[in-house]
């Protein structure tokens, strides 16, 4: 049996980490000695540890949620689970990719001279860029793109910037990212006046996703020693 400061020590946490795992489910509920004090056994310092290592892959609030239902679930469906996981970080590797790729584009074409008296209007850009005049417009809506309008007839217009902005959201909505991701790294691109930033914030994310994904792989030993010392009648098998 071990106290909690043990099992704190030998999944390197604190005491109190120890007991909030507990109390939110991520360990099963430790019997209490007579003089009050939890004792643990060998299956909590297996949880936590699994948890510890599948936290680094996932982050520490999808870990509370999965690891649970990875110890109660059947066998079967852990693996699935585990195997998803595998999936979704590949999924956004490949998206992540094709967003360089479309960037890499962009900014080529960023780099040739442009004349800001020389706009385009929404068809010329929407045909440019192969999207619907209406996804501009809710871009624009979105504030992904800032127009321009005519005094007149109030046309939209599109100089340089816009046309950059346009580009640089059909690269990353072609790599699969949704509206909220695009206006953050857009916030980045407009507060540093590089939109080579863009491409440099997808090569971290590219990085971040490759340290989880070896994260996730070094998390299987612990996984494995959670799946296999958990009782079948605890699982419902």
């Amino acid at each position: 049996m071990f106290s909690t400061a043990e099992v704190g020590r030998l999944a390197g946490y604190s005491v109190q980490q120890v007991r909030d795992l507990e109390r939110l489910g991520v360990l099963p509920p430790a019997p209490r000695a007579a003089n009050g004090y939890r004792r643990y056994d060998a299956r909590h310092v297996i949880a936590v540890r699994a948890y510890r290592a599948l936290a680094a892959a996932i982050g520490p609030v999808a870990a509370r949620t999965v690891l649970p239902a990875l110890a109660a679930g059947p066998i079967d469906d852990a693996a699935s689970r585990i195997d998803e996981l595998h999936a979704d970080l590949a999924l956004e590797r490949r998206r992540v990719r094709e967003a360089l790729r479309g960037l890499d584009t962009v900014l080529a074409e960023v780099a040739e001279e442009f004349d800001d008296r020389d706009v385009m209007t929404i068809g010329e850009l929407a045909q440019a860029l192969g999207v619907r005049a209406s996804a501009l417009r809710h871009w624009e809506r979105e504030g992904l793109v800032r127009t321009t309008r005519s005094a007149g007839s109030g046309a939209r217009s599109f100089g340089a910037l816009a046309v950059t902005e346009a580009r640089i959201t059909a690269a990353l909505r072609a790599g699969g990212y949704g509206i909220p991701a695009i206006r953050s790294i857009l916030q980045e691109v407009r507060a540093h006046g590089d939109p080579g930033d863009a491409q440099r914030i997808l090569q971290q994310r590219l990085a971040e996703l490759t340290r989880r994904s070896v994260a996730l792989l070094e998390a299987a030993g612990p996984l494995h020693d959670l799946l296999t010392s958990t009782p079948a009648e605890t699982r419902g098998e």
